[in-house]
């Protein structure tokens, strides 16, 4: 701070006028008309402000919760050409076609540029009105003229708002520009999707008070050598985080997979190393395959290697094999993979995993065999939830052996003797109390 009796800018002198900091930037992000100023009980709430907008793009409105809430912010993240964009212009034109009105913003591409995206994905994808600009006032003073019943904005990084002075992309930029598009959400009542990027460690791009503001978080996994896309809630306030979409990248756009489990289940048999788990991903069962691997260690620490299993998990099964069991593979290379980037968090998964490594250790194949447990420290194989609606889904897929806890075996026997709807053929059940009887079935 110094004392200044001329304005350098001018030239006169007497014409400086303190003033603090910040004082004429814009702060006030939203006029407080339509909100409610006096504390009053939940019970005077109007209901109907917290109404869905059904998207109807396969398991989308499953992994929202059943469809975007009226007023939310869902930020929508993925890598580089993972398909981000494709997504919010078929939700775009999901909502168009149903006779409702999108408006699509795109700070990184031009009218032309996302018309050819709108021509592949066909529809009414050419009827959604798009608005190409970088400034948050503008965008807003567009969507308070427009209003639509569905804003997205394609990306947060490309923003800048004039209350900071800083680049787009910056910290204090992507703050600012989320807590305006919040309170337009919020006194709007539309729902606002928000495309973000992802930094090379696979986190989202920005600070993180961009994930506490916003109501979801969708992570679009996946990798552009492969055409799978996994989409998943990381935080939902409106829904569990548990569901997953599954989609095909195609020239038409993604497309909805309506067997998901059948995408994770490779076409390769008769290998060693591999097994079949059934696990829950939030409401729905799963068919997945995990293969592991044990190789001789050349270092002295042995390497243990994950991808879609906890490495925490897998140094407890392989310390319980060795003692409960017998099977010696602590002290070597592990390697597990579950196909189709599958992340297992389900405990029903450790008897599968477990049997996957005496497998490779052995060398002894499984086959098409589901096998569904936990694993617990004494070597015990304990009954899981949801065994019936488990065994269901492997005889849709044509599974004709289960090895399953030996706990859950009679409620399964009267289960199947009611007879499953839908099961095209019966399930022979192997029942297995504990890890040295399902190495002595392996061996």
């Amino acid at each position: 701070m110094r004392w200044e009796g001329r304005c350098p800018a001018c030239g006169d002198w007497n014409t400086l006028v303190e003033a603090p900091a910040g004082a004429g930037k814009p702060r006030d992000r939203f006029h407080p008309a339509g909100r409610s100023s006096v504390a009053a009980p939940l019970r005077e709430a109007v209901a109907s402000e917290a109404g869905r907008l059904l998207l109807d793009i396969g398991d989308l409105d499953l992994v929202l919760g059943g469809g975007l809430v009226s007023g939310s912010v869902v930020l929508l993240g993925g890598s580089p050409g993972i398909g981000k964009s494709t997504l919010l212009l078929q939700a775009a034109a999901s909502v168009q076609r149903t006779g409702g009105s999108a408006l699509y913003v795109s700070g990184e591409e031009s009218a032309p540029q996302v018309r050819l995206r709108a021509e592949r994905i066909g529809g009414a994808a050419l009827d959604v009105t798009f608005f190409g600009s970088t400034g948050v006032e503008e965008l807003l003073r567009v969507a308070h003229s427009a209003r639509p019943d569905f804003l997205g904005v394609d990306s947060i990084q490309t923003l800048s708002s004039e209350a900071a002075d800083s680049a787009p992309g910056t910290v204090s930029q992507v703050r600012e520009c989320t807590a305006a598009l919040q309170a337009f959400a919020k006194l709007s009542g539309t729902p606002v999707v928000i495309v973000g990027h992802v930094t090379k460690q696979g986190s989202l791009a920005g600070p993180r008070t961009l994930e506490h503001v916003v109501d979801a978080v969708l992570q679009l996994e996946g990798s552009r050598g492969r055409e799978h896309r996994l989409l998943r809630a990381t935080k939902n306030r409106f829904g569990s985080v548990d569901e997953i979409a599954v989609f095909r990248m195609t020239g038409a756009g993604l497309a909805p997979v309506d067997n998901p489990s059948e995408v994770f289940l490779s076409q390769a048999g008769g290998v060693s190393g591999s097994a079949v788990a059934v696990t829950f991903q939030g409401s729905r069962p799963l068919l997945a395959e995990v293969q592991c691997l044990t190789a001789r260690s050349r270092f002295g620490i042995p390497q243990r290697t994950t991808s879609g299993f906890p490495p925490r998990r897998l140094a407890l099964l392989l310390a319980v094999l060795e003692r409960r069991a017998g099977v010696q593979a602590i002290e070597r290379d592990v390697f597990v993979n579950v196909v189709g980037g599958l992340r297992l968090s389900d405990p029903a998964a450790d008897l599968a995993v477990a049997a996957a490594l005496v497998s490779a250790e052995l060398e002894r194949t499984i086959g098409s065999r589901a096998i569904i447990g936990e694993v617990g420290l004494g070597g015990e194989v304990r009954a899981v939830p949801r065994l019936e609606r488990r065994l269901a889904e492997a005889r849709k897929l044509g599974i004709e052996e289960a090895i399953v806890p030996a706990t859950a075996l009679p409620a399964t026997v009267t289960h199947e003797a009611a007879g499953a709807a839908g099961a095209p053929q019966t399930l022979r059940l192997v029942p297995v109390s504990h890890v040295r009887e399902l190495v002595e079935r392996i061996a």
